[in-house]
């Protein structure tokens, strides 16, 4: 029993003595090895700037909030043909009612807007961040872009001030403020996702001459329906992009945001304020995003650029040296590398100008100065005639410009731009509608619509065509 003992107590001792050594040599070694491994781990909430120190919006909220404003628009629907409709008085037109958002660039009351946010609109009220309201006039707008122009009476202005959206970067911090939900004034950071991104969200209508330019900044700063004019700013409170669209299933924020560049916001609006429309450069040529397939045809290694399908007999790029086949490397001095890159540099410029193009050939970089065209070859640029409104009913009418009438291949025109109370659209007439005639005597300026049509009384009859070449007819009673 002594022996057994004995050996019981060194087998114990032994054991002690073991679980010692594991303590001290080999579980705390391990402790620190695991602490040495979560040392670098920082809270993902917590934004650091190029400095080190924690990142701080409240400047760029306070530099860009109250430059931003809430637009509410109404516009009249089209009626309902029908005449047993009529007889329930069920086909007549109503006000519908939607809200946006715009961004003030100027003191003396100029706002940039999406053209959708007030496309049809018969009435744009415009609220700033002091709760003050001011009704809002169209100077201009390009569904092309998507982007609109906007004025109001008011001086003194908090205006935003433009950033480079080209030196943006990928990953850099930016907020979105605007009106989502008719929530006012509401801010949401994110960073950029993506930049040059084609969405197909614009339409496409070459009948009216509208060929979309999407080369969006991709975003995961939250933006719902409201959203739309509304301000993308950098950490500096600059103005960088102008919110656009979403990408969605539900109709509401998924995680991506796009926003018009404001390189080209600032070129949109600098010509729709100059002429009363965009002047749009061309350089003549088809052109696809080089892949694989064709750089291995070509025996290069850079897949990389715009590769040039085919080019415009005598257009801009043709008559510049530019060849079937070439890489276009670089417009200017900024780099390509897809279709839409390219794009958003060409429509920065006006017909008439010249840009330096890069292109890669035999791998060899090969630099053309381009004179770039308007899409007809021209390159003089074309005023749009301004607005001039009748006292008919609150419409208003305007002149047709030169190019309109040629594609459309009619003498003298005066286009219905709105129609206030709502007067032509029981007719049927459509806003956009160029008449021809009235009772059977051309119409060449908007006076003569004020004529024909002022002390009209009884029946008339209205001729013309839609931007689409569609010829209409319309009898009614004044």
């Amino acid at each position: 029993m002594k022996k057994i003992i004995e050996t019981f107590a060194i087998a114990l001792l032994g054991g002690l003595f073991s679980i010692g050594i594991y303590k001290g040599f080999i579980e705390q070694p391990q402790a620190l090895k695991l602490l040495e491994q979560q040392a670098p781990v920082k809270l993902a909430a917590l934004p650091i700037g190029e400095d080190g120190a924690v990142l701080d919006f409240t400047t760029a909220v306070e530099a860009s909030l109250n430059t931003v404003v809430h637009i509410q628009t109404q516009t009249m629907s089209q009626p309902n043909m029908n005449p047993w409709m009529d007889m329930f008085n069920q086909g007549a037109p109503r006000v519908m009612q939607a809200s946006g958002s715009g961004v003030i660039i100027s003191q003396d009351g100029y706002i940039v807007t999406n053209n959708h946010v007030i496309d049809k609109a018969n009435k744009i009220m415009v609220t700033l961040n002091d709760n003050r309201s001011l009704e809002a006039e169209v100077i201009g707008a390009d569904p092309a872009f998507d982007l609109a122009l906007l004025k109001v009476k008011e001086k003194d202005l908090p205006f935003a001030t433009f950033g480079d959206s080209d030196g943006v970067k990928v990953g850099e911090w930016v907020l979105a403020v605007g009106n989502p939900f008719n929530l006012t004034s509401t801010v949401t950071a994110g960073i950029v996702s993506a930049k040059a991104r084609n969405i197909n969200i614009l339409a496409y209508d070459p009948n009216q001459d509208i060929f979309p330019v999407e080369s969006f900044i991709q975003t995961d700063a939250a933006v719902n329906p409201g959203n739309s004019g509304g301000a993308l700013v950098n950490t500096r409170g600059e103005l960088i992009g102008i919110n656009t669209a979403i990408a969605s299933r539900t109709g509401s924020y998924s995680g991506y945001s796009f926003a018009v560049p404001s390189s080209i916001v600032q070129k949109v609006t600098h010509d729709l304020l100059e002429f009363g429309n965009v002047q749009r450069a061309y350089i003549g040529i088809s052109i696809s995003d080089l892949n694989q397939e064709v750089a291995d045809q070509l025996g290069i290694k850079d897949v990389s650029g715009v590769y040039v399908r085919g080019l415009v007999a005598g257009g801009a790029a043709a008559s510049a040296g530019i060849k079937e086949g070439d890489i276009i490397y670089k417009v200017g001095s900024r780099r390509v590398a897809h279709v839409p890159e390219l794009q958003e540099q060409v429509s920065q410029y006006r017909p008439g100008d010249k840009v330096t193009v890069t292109v890669k050939r035999n791998n060899d970089l090969l630099a053309y100065n381009v004179t770039v065209t308007d899409r007809s070859g021209s390159t003089s640029l074309v005023s749009q005639p301004k607005a001039e409104s009748i006292k008919i009913s609150g419409a208003i009418f305007e002149p047709v410009n030169k190019q309109d009438l040629e594609r459309l291949r009619i003498p003298s025109g005066v286009r219905l731009k709105k129609d206030g109370d709502g007067k032509f659209s029981q007719a049927g007439i459509k806003e956009g509608f160029i008449i021809t005639r009235i009772d059977k005597k051309n119409v060449t300026r908007p006076e003569d619509v004020v004529s024909l049509l002022g002390s009209k009384e009884g029946g008339v009859l209205i001729e013309g065509v839609y931007p689409n070449g569609t010829v209409a007819y319309y009898g009614f009673g004044m």
